[in-house]
């Protein structure tokens, strides 16, 4: 257990669940967020009741509102933002540094994210790796979780990708116990992409069971989405064991299945005659796929992979596709020999 606290930034649901999760683990933890108002009343409430309600913060779980102050007392920090965001924070942690004299690799400064989308149709580690430089070293958390079951200790899995094993042995020291188990791996690339896709495969799911479609289509989208990820995965470089595992099919089945995911519930409301718009609206959080069927459409294209089921989800999303469209669309696609 490291005697510096933990920074984790990004005080949503999933960056408070990981905060109490390292605190419960007895890790001083500092959570940032960058509503000061939001954090004082963490601090006064001693609950995140905005975003997890009801769910006390642990003793050693201290919220802060300046990040200087954060980053001066930390060597290691998890980044829990959504994806949008993800670069500029890391942004502001160089220029943090920058104006103290010291390089990040002065700090030993460590970077760990549990962000799930793309940059700019970039894999959050390139982002990383190309506004922190090569030196830093990087890890991304990612599998089947739902904030609000971690948050109350309920049994959950989850991958780690790191390929330093000193940062990863420390961060699972830190967060794995007998409720959290921590699989590694050094695979960023599969484990980064499988957190990404499921997002937009969750939204397809959302609109068949909001069309009452039923269960075999669920089982269809989830299994033939599964082989969009893994070519995807694998034209990048990534592996395909890890996309069969936690961070690709695990995650994929938890987002399709359950109502907890905000992109399966957009799914549902378009199906129910919503706009994205205004079904983001009533979710109140980011709701990653939206942007993220943008981005993996783009980076479908320029690796030649097909992806009949984002691409439809794109469509449907960012060109006014009606949902009765993409639905023919996927069905009268040439018959062809199933392949993974």
């Amino acid at each position: 257990m490291s005697d510096l606290p933990t920074a984790v930034l990004g005080a949503g649901s999933w960056g408070t669940a990981l905060a109490i999760q390292l605190a419960r683990n007895g890790q001083p933890t500092l959570l940032w967020g960058n509503e000061v108002a939001h954090i004082s009343e963490l601090r006064a409430e001693r609950a995140n009741n905005r975003y997890l309600p009801g769910i006390a913060l642990p003793d050693l779980l201290t919220p802060v509102d300046d990040l200087e102050q954060v980053l001066d007392q930390v060597r290691d920090v998890l980044v829990v933002v959504p994806s949008h965001a993800f670069r500029a924070v890391l942004e502001s942690i160089v220029a943090w540094h920058q104006s103290t004299g010291l390089a990040l690799d002065e700090r030993n400064r460590r970077i760990v994210w549990a962000t799930k989308g793309l940059d700019n149709g970039r894999l959050l580690h390139e982002a990383a790796s190309e506004t922190l430089g090569g030196a830093v070293p990087l890890a991304v958390l990612s599998g089947p979780t739902f904030a609000a079951e971690v948050a109350k200790g309920l049994p959950t899995a989850i991958t780690l990708a790191c390929k330093n094993q000193a940062f990863s042995s420390g961060l699972v020291n830190r967060l794995h116990d007998e409720r959290f188990r921590v699989y590694t791996s050094e695979d960023l690339i599969g484990v980064g992409l499988g957190g990404a896709v499921k997002n937009v495969l969750a939204i397809a799911a959302g609109i068949a069971d909001g069309l009452k479609f039923g269960a075999n289509t669920r089982a269809a989208l989830v299994t033939r989405g599964l082989a969009e990820i893994m070519r995807l995965g694998v034209a990048l470089g990534g592996q395909r064991d890890t996309l069969m595992g936690l961070a690709g099919l695990g995650d994929l089945v938890l987002t399709c299945t359950d109502d907890q995911s905000r992109n399966r519930r957009l799914g549902l409301a378009l199906a129910a005659g919503q706009s994205a718009a205004q079904a983001q609206q009533a979710i109140g959080q980011v709701v990653e796929g939206v942007a993220t069927a943008h981005e993996v459409r783009q980076l479908a294209r320029a690796c030649d992979v097909d992806m009949p089921i984002v691409d439809q989800v794109y469509r449907v999303l960012h060109e006014d596709l009606s949902l009765e469209q993409a639905v023919t669309t996927l069905f009268s696609r040439q018959q062809r020999e199933e392949q993974l």
